[in-house]
């Protein structure tokens, strides 16, 4: 039975999508079979994908809607093992559509209940803010993986986020589980990021990965490239980050 791992923090620019893409590329070269699903209106993970978004006819907006099934809206993609439901700027919409229908933080679990066993592990790359998409995913999710930027703000917002995982957890997913917090953007060489990832660990000391996500270049020209980071620079530290963290969340899962 798969496992489905919402990635959110509703800060932007956290790498929560460069974290969804090559995550998913990484356990898919592992040998798992993965979807991931943009549930970002931005559909930067789409486009990362090397997918156009503006040929997407089914995606993201269709299953939410439950106009279409999730298997007619499935794409695969040339990484192996890792298939992709794509996004299209019309998900800045749903918000509104959804809004006076009966269970609407449940329409994604419930679009999803026909296919979570054809996958090992189905990401869901979330949008940055705690509106009706984010708790959908979370609504639907097993686990969630927060990444956190080894920045001064880093903090900051963690508290609003977990506050929303525990409301969730309360009335919509009882069984919502914390994968685990993922430090990301971390450069060695600035005492910052030192004390960052210090504090980070000392809060929340056992649902910190060991993993850490170092800056580097090659991990932020792979998306213009339309390329996960396994692909376009397979030997470069950001692939390297990408599949411990893969094995790590095996080894946890195992």
């Amino acid at each position: 039975m798969g496992k489905i791992i919402a990635i959110a923090n509703q800060k932007g620019g956290v790498g929560k999508t460069t974290t969804s893409i090559n995550l998913a590329a990484s356990l898919g070269v592992l040998e798992k079979k993965v979807l991931l699903i943009d549930a970002d209106p931005q559909a930067n993970a789409t486009s990362g994908l090397g997918i156009n978004v503006e040929t997407v006819e089914l995606g993201t907006y269709q299953l939410l809607e439950h106009s279409n099934t999730a298997r007619e809206a499935i794409i695969p993609t040339d990484t192996p093992n890792l298939d992709v439901i794509p996004s299209h700027i019309d998900l800045v919409a749903i918000e509104i559509e959804l809004v006076d229908k009966d269970n609407r933080e449940y329409m994604l679990k419930n679009a999803l209940a026909d296919i979570k066993d054809d996958y090992d592990y189905i990401l869901i790359d979330c949008a940055p803010s705690l509106g009706l998409l984010t708790l959908n995913a979370l609504t639907a999710a097993d686990a969630v993986i927060i990444p956190i930027q080894c920045e001064y703000f880093a903090l900051e917002g963690l508290g609003k986020l977990l506050n929303t995982i525990k409301s969730v957890q309360k009335i919509h997913n009882p069984a919502l589980d914390i994968e685990g917090l993922l430090l990301t953007m971390y450069d060695s060489r600035l005492r910052l990021s030192n004390q960052v990832v210090e504090e980070v660990q000392k809060h929340f000391n056992n649902m910190v990965f060991q993993t850490i996500i170092q800056r580097n270049v090659r991990l932020s020209e792979a998306p213009s490239y339309g390329e996960n980071i396994i692909k376009y620079d397979a030997s470069s530290k950001g692939a390297t980050n990408y599949l411990s963290l893969a094995k790590e969340i095996i080894n946890k899962n195992a």
